[in-house]
């Protein structure tokens, strides 16, 4: 796979076009001596549990990549927001529900393709609690909201590659059988 680096060709700093490879994390004008660094997008993905039913929600994609297929309610974080901030801003935009508790699980990285360009991200996993699903709403870009026990969630149901290992390593452990 081609290094995302390679579709910079200009200097964000002054306009040249002499913006060569520094090394394989970074590129730098030869002209203003700039040096932009590529690392990765955070992105946050949202085990949602009801904790009066123990039952989880998730999302229908609506969007590509992998569109239709199951999700985590979640995305990327906003300049200047913690990612506290965004699991209740994309539960909330996505489902309309408030989060009670928000718990770190674990961290992925990913790539997430996007428009023709593949962005590398550190996806952020997080167990969520609401009170009840009464009231959830397929909204932003969820086209449809799935409530599930959890003996009947099913990993491979989920498109993207790193929200599949999320909910697999999330449900194995929950069953006691470890990492």
């Amino acid at each position: 796979m081609e290094h995302p680096l390679h579709q910079f060709h200009y200097c964000p700093q002054c306009g040249s076009a002499s913006f060569g490879n520094a090394n394989e994390k970074a590129r730098k004008c030869n002209d203003c001596g700039f040096v932009y660094y590529f690392n990765p997008a955070a992105a946050v993905a949202c085990l949602i549990r009801d904790k009066n039913s123990g039952r989880y929600l998730f999302v229908r994609r609506g969007n590509e990549p992998a569109k239709g297929t199951l999700d985590l309610a979640g995305g990327f974080l906003d300049c200047h927001e913690t990612a506290e901030e965004a699991v209740k801003r994309e539960i909330k935009e996505e489902t309309g529900l408030d989060v009670t508790d928000i718990r770190y699980l674990y961290s992925f990285p990913n790539i997430y393709p996007y428009a023709g360009f593949n962005v590398h991200t550190l996806d952020l996993f997080f167990e969520c609690t609401v009170n009840g699903f009464a009231g959830a709403v397929a909204a932003d870009d969820a086209a449809e909201i799935v409530i599930l026990p959890a003996g009947k969630v099913e990993p491979g149901a989920f498109g993207l590659a790193s929200v599949r290992r999320g909910v697999q390593r999330y449900f194995r452990n929950l069953a006691g059988s470890g990492d």
